[in-house]
């Protein structure tokens, strides 16, 4: 019998005794997923790789799992999603097999659920970066397989792969400034880079401050330099698409990105969470109508 299935109260070493799946949802999200933009045949595919998207995330941010209780499950997911195990009916495991069949049925590859794993894999051994190139590898992981999996969903040319990623890159890092106090406090995991700190003459600590100290808002703006620098290269990504939903989603998102860039240049992450705000999603949408035809 395989050792994923082993019936135990366990589940045995792979998946642990508990479904550590959070109660969060596509509504706690900065960026539409799975929205009305999307066509309807095709939210039910979306729908399943955000629920697999969820639970790994969510493996890796458990703070009661040992690294190595982490680590396995997150492997024994990606094993699920390639057919070299079966999931237990547990509610975390299902979304793996789930999501598998999806992507047989849609032949998406596996990697743009699996390249997840990787990511979450080193989030729960590493809770420190030490440059640049290191944060955005760490995207190419973790965020990068999301835009992938939605333009082969909808069939889209590798050319637009490459904006994708500048767009997923910058969406990802927009996402450490925001939480970078909250995954200090509650994870011990920083994701700006120490040498940038260190060059300010600011900590990580500082992040536990109330609100930011000028050093730590250079390196804030050194950040979101970097970001910008990718937002410009995702402009040419509703363009790229042919599918005129698709292609509408990505002009709201390339817009939300922008905005939640200059909003964190203006508002302060550390003093509080800097999020978009009803207006933006608004001014977001007006301004993807133009890809609309």
């Amino acid at each position: 019998m395989n050792i994923a299935t082993r019936p135990d109260q366990s589940w045995g070493p792979i998946w642990g005794a508990a479904d550590v799946t959070s109660a969060k949802g596509a509504g706690d999200e900065n960026f539409p997923v799975g929205s009305l933009l999307i066509a309807k045949a095709m939210r039910p595919h979306v729908h399943a790789y955000y629920a697999f998207a969820r639970a790994v995330d969510d493996m890796a941010d458990n703070t009661r799992l040992s690294p190595q209780a982490k680590i396995a499950r997150l492997e024994g997911m990606a094993g699920v999603i390639r057919g070299e195990l079966e999931a237990p009916p547990r509610a975390d495991a299902q979304t793996a097999a789930t999501l598998r069949v999806h992507l047989l049925e849609t032949g998406v590859p596996f990697e743009t659920a699996t390249d997840l794993t990787v990511a979450f894999c080193r989030d729960a051994v590493k809770t420190r970066y030490d440059s640049w190139d290191e944060l955005v590898d760490y995207c190419r992981y973790s965020a990068n397989p999301v835009g992938h999996f939605l333009l082969r969903l909808h069939g889209e040319p590798t050319r637009t792969l490459a904006p994708s990623d500048a767009l997923c890159t910058a969406l990802q890092i927009l996402n450490h400034l925001q939480d970078a106090s909250d995954d200090l406090r509650i994870l011990d995991r920083c994701y700006i880079p120490r040498p940038w700190l260190a060059e300010e003459g600011v900590t990580v600590d500082d992040l536990r401050l109330v609100r930011a100290k000028p050093g730590l808002r250079r390196v804030f703006d050194r950040i979101l330099d970097g970001v910008d620098r990718f937002n410009r290269d995702a402009r040419a990504l509703p363009g790229m698409i042919r599918d005129r939903r698709m292609r509408l989603e990505a002009a709201v998102i390339v817009n939300l990105a922008h905005r939640l860039a200059a909003r964190l240049r203006r508002e302060d992450p550390v003093a509080g969470r800097v999020e978009l705000s009803k207006s933006d999603k608004i001014a977001a949408l007006g301004a993807a109508l133009r890809f609309l035809p």
